[in-house]
């Protein structure tokens, strides 16, 4: 079973933290940087030299037809979506955003997918992804998310009508300018102290990769799903409002079901469930079979005493 999620919203005076209704609404996540991997098929290619046909008048002695020849044709090499070119890169002047979006979401891991380190990472594969000829700019941002449950049912709606569950405020911690070409490896650490263990349970942690400038707040997410399905690398999907965000990672709160309007936890987590909570077991509470009731098939196969 499917636990469905709940929605948190950004409201426009970050201060407050409220929350409302249950939404199920998702779309599509993101996808890891992987490399094509293309299988080479050698074909044999059977050529037949033919016999031409004479008369009684052919001379004695004409060479005779050749023999069967078969040839393979070379193996085909998997073609890298960013070859370098004579000079040694890839040309990439005049990209556009959209173009140099997809080339860093194939140059970078996040933390989740480079599972040596834990670090965020820029690849060096050349031949592969470039090197490009000309460095693009890249803004690695981390992001503090601090969650509240709603007070009241003031407030805005989600953009589907409902309220949301809680309201979130986000603030910038760290950013990282990089200047990426794939010429090199690089690798940057996230924040120990917004990714400790111990963290407060009302605090999440969102990692943006964007193309150019630093994001302005109106680009980023007005809404973030919380508890829902995950993707393959356990990211939520998280809608940006901005076309220059390669990548991204979202660390949800441990519990923001506990936390007060202003994000302050106010109970244990164990003691408080989430609004999405389902009973896990086969019987819902109180209707647990009894200890003493026997499941011998005997015992239900059994005629009945006279």
């Amino acid at each position: 079973m499917t636990t469905p999620g709940v929605r948190a919203q950004l409201p426009k005076s970050v201060g407050l933290l409220r929350c409302g209704a249950l939404s199920g609404k998702r779309s599509n996540g993101t996808n890891r940087s992987a490399l094509p991997v293309v299988a080479g098929l050698a074909l044999a290619v059977l050529f037949t030299a033919g016999c031409s046909g004479g008369d009684d008048t052919s001379a004695y002695g004409d060479p005779t037809p050749s023999a069967t020849e078969v040839t393979e044709s070379p193996t085909p090499s998997p073609t890298p979506p960013y070859p370098t070119g004579a000079s040694g890169c890839h040309d990439n002047k005049g990209w556009t955003t959209a173009e140099s979006v997809d080339w860093v979401r194939l140059d970078v891991d996040t933390p989740r997918q480079n599972s040596g380190s834990g670090d965020l990472e820029f690849s060096s594969i050349p031949g592969y992804l470039g090197p490009l000829c000309h460095k693009i700019t890249v803004q690695v941002e981390f992001w503090k998310l601090v969650y509240g449950v709603a007070d009241g049912d003031n407030g805005e709606s989600l953009s589907d009508g409902s309220r949301p569950d809680y309201y979130f405020d986000i603030r910038r911690v760290k950013r990282v300018e990089v200047r990426a070409d794939a010429g090199s490896e690089r690798n940057i650490a996230v924040p120990k102290s917004l990714y400790a263990d111990d963290r407060s349970p009302c605090v999440g942690a969102l990692l943006t990769i964007t193309v150019g400038k630093p994001l302005k707040s109106k680009e980023l997410p007005k809404e973030v799903e919380v508890g829902g399905t995950q993707d393959a690398w356990g990211n939520e999907t998280v809608e940006f409002r901005s076309k220059r965000v390669a990548d991204y990672e979202l660390s949800e709160p441990s519990a923001p079901q506990v936390c007060s309007p202003d994000g302050r936890p106010t109970a244990d987590p164990a003691d408080v469930p989430p609004p999405s909570a389902e009973p896990t077991g086969l019987y819902p509470p109180g209707f647990n079979p009894s200890p003493s009731y026997s499941w011998d098939l005997e015992d239900i196969l059994r005629s009945p005493t006279p």
